[in-house]
């Protein structure tokens, strides 16, 4: 009875021996990724692969369930699985992006609400480009400080509204006269003052589908645009 019980140990030793040689087979050699638009592959792979003890794909599940997740610029959530013992698959879930400006040759990325997101060296295309706001610092995480308050006012009504009614816009710029001009492609849209874009942008869309109007190179002119006047022409160049 004595020389069983002296066994025990011994057996789960011998488990635990067997457990560990077998998940060291699970080595990191293949990591697959999805859903990369504003990060890049190879950020997000160099973040996985030093996050993965001793390139252990258990160890890096393990990890990426129970401790916080690597920080990777555009990157708000990612999930791991396995697709065999030598390969994960990692589903990336970006933050949503409303725009940029550039401030000291970079690009400053902030929400729908303002909120600065990132800031990295390359522009994105798909992202729209503002023109005609001016930044002395900012923070990442916080509200973008500009200083002209109405004019940002303006911004962040105008990429709430292009993501609500799923505009493809590159770029929205203040003129000197502080009217507002958007560019969706070689389209240069001019909106006037701004106090009727709800109204112009809920139409933009059905506007550029016009005759494959978005297609063309111009100006479309809608300064006075209202719901009491929905008019608007087109310039080509």
């Amino acid at each position: 009875m004595r020389n069983k019980i002296h066994l025990i140990p011994i057996i789960i030793l011998v488990i635990l021996l067997g457990g560990l040689l077998y998940a060291s087979t699970f080595t990191l050699d293949n990591i697959k990724i999805n859903g990369c638009l504003m990060s890049r592959e190879d950020s997000v792979k160099a973040a996985i692969e030093e996050e993965a003890v001793m390139g252990n794909t258990i160890m890096l599940y393990l990890k990426n369930r129970f401790s916080p997740k690597p920080e990777i610029p555009f990157v708000a959530k990612m999930d791991v699985s396995f697709e065999d013992k030598h390969t994960v698959v990692v589903d990336i879930y970006e933050k949503s992006v409303a725009g940029c400006i550039e401030y000291m040759e970079k690009y400053i990325y902030f929400d729908k609400d303002g909120i600065v997101l990132e800031t990295i060296n390359e522009r994105h295309d798909g992202v729209p480009y503002i023109k005609g706001l001016t930044v002395k610092s900012w923070q990442l995480g916080q509200k973008l400080p500009i200083e002209n308050k109405k004019k940002f006012e303006t911004i962040l009504n105008i990429t709430q509204l292009v993501e609500k009614y799923d505009l493809s816009i590159s770029g929205i710029e203040f003129t000197a006269d502080g009217e507002v001009v958007l560019w969706h492609k070689n389209v240069e849209i001019e909106l006037g003052d701004g106090s009727s874009i709800a109204v112009q942008l809920m139409n933009l869309g059905s506007i550029l589908e016009t005759d494959g109007l978005g297609e063309k190179s111009g100006v479309l002119y809608m300064k006075d645009y209202t719901l009491e006047n929905p008019t608007a022409s087109f310039k080509e160049k």
